[in-house]
């Protein structure tokens, strides 16, 4: 068998195709979750920031300001 698969599913490689960027997400422009709001809220009080917190967000934009705020806290690492 060799190293290339051209047959295969691409969801069958899980490993493979499990991190994409957050703009190429294919439900990134929905709002964001109850989780990714909780968890965004709390990073951005525990950064100092609340102004960073917007209810608004996608989920692309939330997962990148939870980024943001994860590195702003120290949290992620």
């Amino acid at each position: 068998m060799s190293a290339e698969k051209p047959d295969m599913h691409p969801k069958s490689e899980p490993v493979s195709n499990a991190e994409k960027e957050p703009e190429n997400w294919t439900t990134g422009d929905e709002r964001m979750t109850g989780a990714q709001a909780s968890y965004l809220k709390t990073l951005c009080e525990e950064a100092g920031q609340p102004e960073a917190y917007d209810t608004e967000l996608t989920k692309a934009e939330a997962s990148q300001r939870i980024d943001e705020m994860q590195a702003a806290t120290g949290r992620g690492r």
